[in-house]
């Protein structure tokens, strides 16, 4: 696995740690679909989450969660839409877009970060 892939993924089980202490159920990592991927899928309760996860070593850019944009976040919508016509188990359930980032040691989750469809 090459290094930036690896630390990605080790940033994500870092995220998922932190949202299951947090009391959330994982439904699914690393979802591909064409045009995108979501990192993290979860049970908040009833409410279906969509988690895009996102690190910087320091704010000197801009802080982490900057960095999903509008584009990302079409994308992820995109992704959200496939993946429920291939789980209908989640199609009725509520759906909130969060992010989660860390910009060095500070995480900050942002829960419906972004709006829906």
């Amino acid at each position: 696995m090459h290094p930036n892939k690896r630390q990605g993924h080790d940033y994500e089980q870092q995220a998922w740690q932190y949202l299951a202490a947090q009391g959330l159920t994982l439904v699914a990592q690393n979802v591909y679909c064409k045009g995108g991927e979501i990192d993290l899928i979860a049970l908040d309760g009833a409410t279906l989450v969509i988690i895009e996860v996102k690190y910087r070593r320091n704010a000197d850019f801009g802080y982490a969660q900057e960095y999903v944009t509008a584009r990302k976040q079409q994308a992820l919508q995109r992704c959200a839409q496939r993946f429920l016509q291939k789980h209908p188990q989640y199609q009725n359930a509520p759906l909130r877009f969060d992010i989660l980032s860390q910009t060095g040691t500070q995480i900050s989750w942002l829960k419906n970060a972004f709006g829906g469809w």
